[in-house]
């Protein structure tokens, strides 16, 4: 079956086909800057030449237009017509409540994916969006929805409730939610068939550590804690991101600073985190490099931002009660051998110990303890051709 799965943000667009039935990746790109004029297409057939235009693309239905035009395009195309996509996957940003796992998307799927647009503003609006395109321009191919939030809602009462009124969780669900569910669980699983055993005899770490980065403790499959909460905004350090915070600061900062709660919303999602404590960038590539030649500002943002993951990780450990797996993953997590060095030095004694010469090559096994320490890819897209299948499958 062939899946196509998309990513659609507020003035982009990224989309990968996938034959599933050998997990093969078809074709992928990345419209961006839409609304622009001069937007930029980049679009990636395997086997075949790549096609990249700098043109106008004026919306999103533009876009995907362009997109499906070239998926069927004599030259450039990888298929003869729309009717041999199978179906076409989401990526949805928040569920709430209301979506624990993947669905077809239908009217009342709709409704409930706009109700959720209170948690996620800046995301369910454009992952809606990408939706209603592809309901206008392949109709006919079903939809499923796979959402960031739905494998964490096996977070335990315990771990998900904060310390608030208990009336403002039941008139507007204030909770912990999780993000990037997706990736983690991903990842968890190919720990485990790395491992040889069933993930539901194993306690594992996941760290997705991109510009936005969370972790989250796996007891047999489950997410039982995750730092991100009810937005992504909680947790750790990130690229512009403050994560955890005093939050008697937001009502100082803004009177101090004479700031609107807007302004405020802002400054610690936009203006904070390494952007914020290196006064210039959020590239972790950028930052390590100038930390490794000698920058004293860069060195202390990335211990900062190392500091708060060892926090997590050692709070978790002891959440689960014991550990098997330590998971480092997305572009940080994947490709930065001084961050998973740094954040696991004077782990030992927790069985937690890397191996220098395998952890600058980015290898997969990098551990020399007790715990593996691995280094998985990532493949939300995989991920969500796979739910998007297993949901189509399981209607017939």
């Amino acid at each position: 079956m062939k899946i196509f799965v998309l990513n659609c943000g507020s003035s982009s667009l990224k989309f990968q086909l996938i034959e599933t039935d050998n997990e093969q990746l078809v074709v992928k790109g990345l419209v961006e800057r839409i609304g622009a004029s001069d937007a930029i297409l980049n679009y990636k057939p395997v086997g075949k030449e790549s096609v990249s235009q700098t043109r106008e693309i004026p919306n999103h239905e533009t876009a995907l237009s362009l997109v499906l035009d070239l998926l069927c395009d004599p030259i450039h195309g990888v298929i003869h017509d729309l009717s041999e996509i199978g179906g076409a996957g989401h990526r949805l940003v928040h569920g709430g409540e209301e979506f624990v796992e993947s669905v077809l998307i239908d009217s009342a799927v709709k409704d409930g994916v706009r109700r959720c647009i209170q948690f996620a503003p800046l995301h369910n609006p454009h992952n809606l969006k990408g939706v209603e395109v592809c309901e206008q321009l392949m109709p006919g191919v079903p939809q499923v929805g796979v959402f960031d939030t739905a494998f964490h809602h096996t977070l335990p009462t315990k771990a998900y409730m904060y310390g608030l009124p208990m009336s403002l969780y039941r008139k507007h669900r204030i909770r912990r939610y999780g993000f990037h569910g997706t990736s983690h669980a991903y990842v968890a699983k190919k720990a485990a068939e790395y491992l040889g055993r069933p993930i539901t005899e194993l306690k594992i770490i996941t760290c997705h550590l991109g510009n936005g980065a969370s972790v989250t403790a796996i007891d047999k499959g489950d997410s039982v804690e995750t730092s991100m909460g009810f937005t992504p905004l909680e947790g750790l350090v990130m690229g512009t991101r403050c994560g955890d915070v005093d939050p008697a600061l937001i009502p100082y900062i803004a009177k101090i600073e004479d700031l609107s709660t807007e302004q405020v919303d802002a400054l610690l999602n936009k203006k904070s985190g390494m952007l914020g404590l290196t006064e210039k960038t959020n590239d972790f590539r950028e930052i390590e490099e100038e930390a490794e030649n000698g920058d004293p500002v860069c060195i202390q943002a990335l211990e900062i931002f190392c500091h708060r993951l060892k926090k997590y990780i050692g709070a978790y450990m002891t959440v689960l009660g014991g550990l098997d797996a330590l998971v480092f993953t997305a572009g940080i997590g994947e490709r930065s051998p001084y961050v998973r060095g740094l954040t696991c030095r004077n782990l030992e004694a927790f069985g937690i110990g890397i191996d220098g010469a395998k952890n600058k090559k980015n290898e997969f096994d990098i551990s020399t303890g007790t715990v593996k320490v691995l280094v998985v890819p990532t493949n939300e897209e995989l991920a969500i051709a796979r739910e998007t299948q297993r949901v189509l499958l399981a209607q017939r």
